[in-house]
């Protein structure tokens, strides 16, 4: 179970977490032990210290919150050594898979590999694709057909939401209602909800599953009302077995809209039915939306959908290209450094990585593998975002949040702990980590040789006020629509 345990030693964390778990379990409820403590795992590390690794650091704080001092409370009761567990996300231990991981059923202690091969196969059937008529061709109206679970590509920023996006597909019982999808622009949450909905269509083919955007939620209701078809209008949504709302961000400032989708919402909750929302905020940050609606958004589960790292952007550029040698756009593989100069050239999102890539396609075709990192460059030409200095930098970040603020950019990098500079600097810290691939170590020397441990603090600190201050809120969007030019 934990490194540098021996057998026995391994055997005796494995009886006592089975002990703990049942208890935890029958305590905290199957849906949010599934949900937070099922995909954790618990390690030791060189010192001896149990720590429990959860996949995301959203995942690290609801634990701490509402389960970490009942955990060590059942731990402590069994262990005759009165060791203590402490919480970590893999990003602070690395990303090794753990050595043992926490069963999802039967508080049993599994290896964590066969565990997330189970969870993959449970959803590796084909999906079913659009029909050409009938009542599940209109369900499947604005889907699109490539946005599968296979077709999906599993990093560390979004590991947490892939498994619940599939928790949710499975139409499984004792889970968070509504689940609510939240990050950037253009890393994945358009997919998880289409993924979503296929799977849960094939798997329950006779269930009415209704995909709509914001704006197509908008743009009918309106014309709805304009037919004096409203009734019609909301029986279509509330007879929905399961509904997914994507971008609902762009329902704010519609006084009726939000009305009638926030009636539609308790509606479908009070019916049991399931919800599935998606924004490029968290629910409490949604500060255009109506308090009451904001309220119900963030009743359920708020999941995180996080930017890629590199790792993960050469990836979806390698599964990108290997879908259009399927379709005979290309022929061969891009060599390494082609794939790797192209990531490092879109620093902007998956989209439009995704961009680059049909580009790169189109041009070369069956040439493929025989492209050199200069051809390369040359083919894709202004598909790219103008070469590495138009990549969001930290320097940026610093000079544009300093300049929101009407701060010297030096003021951030000083050792000045007012309110009036130490806000904004954790701010700055919050940009960074969330639109560069700078480590918490990088990023706190470029912020005056902070320690890392300064960093977290001051990203969860901003990750903390955000639903809780609507300035800061604010403050954030704005900003960060400022670094997206």
């Amino acid at each position: 179970m934990a490194n540098g345990a021996g057998r026995s030693g391994g055997a005796d964390l494995d009886r006592i977490w089975n002990e703990a778990s049942v208890r935890l379990r029958a305590e905290i409820g199957d849906g949010p032990f599934n949900s937070y403590v099922a995909p954790s795992a618990v390690r030791m590390d060189s010192a001896g210290q149990l720590i429990l690794v959860t996949p995301t650091a959203y995942a690290r704080d609801w634990v701490r919150k509402n389960a970490l001092r009942r955990m060590n409370e059942l731990w402590l009761g069994l262990d005759g050594q009165h060791r203590r567990l402490e919480v970590r996300c893999r990003a602070e231990v690395g990303s090794a898979p753990p050595a043992t991981a926490v069963a999802a059923a039967g508080g049993n202690v599994v290896d964590a590999t066969p565990r997330l091969a189970a969870l993959s196969s449970s959803v590796a059937a084909p999906t079913v694709g659009p029909v050409a008529d009938g009542a599940r061709a209109v369900r499947a109206a604005g889907l699109q057909e490539r946005l599968t679970f296979d077709s999906f590509v599993e990093g560390q920023g979004n590991a947490f939401a892939l498994a619940i996006a599939k928790q949710v597909a499975t139409w499984a019982d004792g889970h968070f209602n509504p689940v609510f999808f939240c990050g950037p622009y253009g890393y994945g949450k358009t997919h998880l909800l289409n993924a979503i909905a296929w799977e849960a269509q094939r798997l329950r083919p006779e269930a009415k599953v209704v995909y709509l955007t914001a704006e197509r939620f908008l743009s009918t209701f309106v014309k709805a009302m304009q037919d004096r078809s409203t009734a019609a209008f909301k029986e279509s949504l509330r007879s929905a077995d399961m509904l997914l709302l994507d971008d609902v961000q762009f329902v704010g400032g519609k006084a009726s809209t939000q009305e009638e989708l926030l009636s539609t919402l308790t509606a479908l909750i009070e019916d049991g039915k399931r919800i599935v929302f998606s924004a490029d905020r968290a629910p409490m940050a949604l500060t255009e939306v109506e308090p009451r609606l904001r309220s119900h958004l963030a009743a359920g589960l708020t999941c995180p959908v996080e930017a890629g790292d590199r790792e993960l952007k050469i990836a979806v550029a390698r599964n990108r290209l290997a879908a259009l040698s399927a379709l005979g756009v290309v022929k061969g593989e891009a060599a390494p450094e082609v794939l790797a100069h192209l990531v490092d050239r879109t620093p902007g999102s998956m989209r439009e990585l995704e961009g680059a890539v049909n580009t790169l396609a189109a041009a070369a075709g069956a040439r493929l593998s025989a492209v050199t990192l200069d051809e390369a460059s040359t083919l894709l030409g202004a598909a790219l975002r103008g070469g590495p200095e138009r990549r969001i930098t930290v320097d940026e970040i610093q000079k544009t949040v300093a300049e929101h603020f009407s701060l010297k950019q030096a003021d951030l990098l000083s050792e000045r702990r007012t309110r009036s500079v130490a806000r904004p600097r954790q701010i700055a810290m919050y940009l960074c980590k969330q639109h560069t691939t700078r480590s918490y170590p990088d990023i706190g020397r470029r912020f005056g040789g902070r320690d890392h441990t300064t960093v977290l603090h001051g990203v969860r600190k901003i990750e903390e006020l955000m639903p809780k201050d609507d300035q800061i809120a604010r403050d954030v969007e704005a900003l960060t629509r400022k670094l997206r030019g």
